[in-house]
């Protein structure tokens, strides 16, 4: 993910905002701030057997995008990563549902992700109720 001085500026701030109409954007950290700050809420915030499978999910997300130099597609990824983090830290992530808006503009792609994802939090559970009963 190479950031240009061009993407740099184009990223939302506080300022220049209108003030009234909307809610200031938030301002976006940079992919490493951003990486790490992920991995902080997770230690802080997740169970160890949930953060060792947020944190490898991050590490694959942040390589698989290392190379992306379109900026609206870094803006996007970085915001929706934000956007994570400030769930993480804020505990808002318990018991949420994806937006239905956010799925329907998925492609195949990322619902195969978020499939495996979810075949991968049910077989854990499955392998903590056989455990625990």
């Amino acid at each position: 993910m190479r950031l240009s001085s061009r993407l740099l500026m184009a990223m939302p701030t506080a300022a220049g905002s209108t003030a009234g109409l909307k809610p200031a954007p938030m301002a976006l950290l940079p992919p490493i701030p951003l990486y790490r700050r992920l991995f902080r809420a997770h230690r802080r915030k997740l169970p160890k057997e949930n953060r060792v499978l947020g944190d490898e999910y991050i590490k694959s997300e942040f390589r698989a995008h290392r190379d992306v130099e379109n900026p609206v597609h870094i803006i996007g990824f970085l915001t929706e990563w934000q956007m994570y983090a400030q769930a993480v830290e804020g505990d808002s992530w318990r018991d949420a549902t994806l937006d239905r808006g956010k799925i329907d503009k998925m492609n195949d792609q990322q619902l195969g992700q978020l499939y495996e994802l979810m075949q991968a939090i049910k077989e854990k559970e499955k392998q903590e109720n056989d455990s625990s009963g």
